[in-house]
């Protein structure tokens, strides 16, 4: 089986409605290039002052989550809502969190990121998270009409054990959405995204912000879709943009044939 999928590649800014037109004209020229399957980037609905997180945060039946389920259904497609801020009633943090909308607009999964990038690097970049993010505890996988997907977020990248996990459950196609920083993006974030694919031979599709966005770090970009051999099959240029790529289950199933590596697993 063979579908087409796409990463959107976007600079996200305090502006809401601005964000949310961009992303639902890139999802419909996905859907224009034969995308059955489209992917949003980490917070893409909004993106600015940490000390605002908490206004701009929505329920998971909030606004965004209703454009985007009409989008899907709309087009017929699945459609990965990058993630965006989740409130948590009576609480000064939220969730970071993905959505999974299937074509028929129907919520298939919810991934609240489970790691949380609290680093202070003084050449590079500074963040912390946790001061108004809180964390997600669940691996989350989704079942749809080409196999189970998996749900991951940027700094989860950095976290081995959670794409096992997901190999474990059965994912043959994983999503990290992200707002990967450029100074981390330019040393690590093609080497992980390909070590994704190579070590739980799936499909990686990781769609990520570029750019500087004035009220945050710049972001790094180079949006990818890599298969299970770990070449990338399509790469974004250094502007908002969309890529698309074909994803073939045969093949996957192929590779995971000839080299099982998975199967020859002595440690868990």
């Amino acid at each position: 089986m063979k579908v087409i999928a796409a990463a959107i590649q976007m600079l996200a800014s305090e502006d809401k409605e601005a964000n949310l037109v961009h992303a639902e004209k890139s999802v419909l020229e996905a859907a224009a290039r034969g995308a059955r399957v489209a992917a949003l980037p980490e917070v893409f609905n909004w993106r600015g002052d940490k000390n605002d997180e908490n206004k701009n945060a929505e329920p998971l039946d909030g606004a965004t989550a209703e454009r985007m389920a009409r989008l899907a259904r709309e087009l017929k497609i699945y459609l990965l809502a990058g993630s965006f801020l989740e409130a948590i009633p009576e609480a000064r943090k939220c969730y970071n969190t993905s959505l999974l909308f299937g074509p028929d607009g129907r919520q298939l999964a919810r991934y609240r990121k489970i790691h949380l990038f609290d680093v202070a690097i003084p050449r590079g970049v500074t963040a912390l998270e946790s001061e108004t993010r809180e964390h997600g505890a669940e691996v989350v996988t989704a079942d749809t009409e080409f196999g189970t997907v998996g749900l991951t977020i940027c700094y989860d990248l950095r976290f081995p054990e959670l794409y096992r996990a997901l190999a474990d459950k059965g994912a043959k196609i994983i999503f990290i959405p992200a707002a990967f920083t450029a100074f981390t993006g330019e040393a690590h974030w093609e080497a992980l995204v390909r070590a994704r694919a190579i070590e739980n031979q799936a499909y990686i599709i990781a769609p990520d912000q570029i750019g500087h966005n004035p009220k945050s770090f710049s972001t790094y970009g180079n949006s990818m879709i890599v298969d299970p051999w770990g070449r990338v099959l399509a790469r974004a240029p250094d502007m908002p943009s969309v890529i698309t790529a074909e994803i073939d289950l045969d093949y996957l199933a192929t590779v995971r044939e000839e080299l099982p590596a998975l199967k020859h697993r002595r440690l868990s």
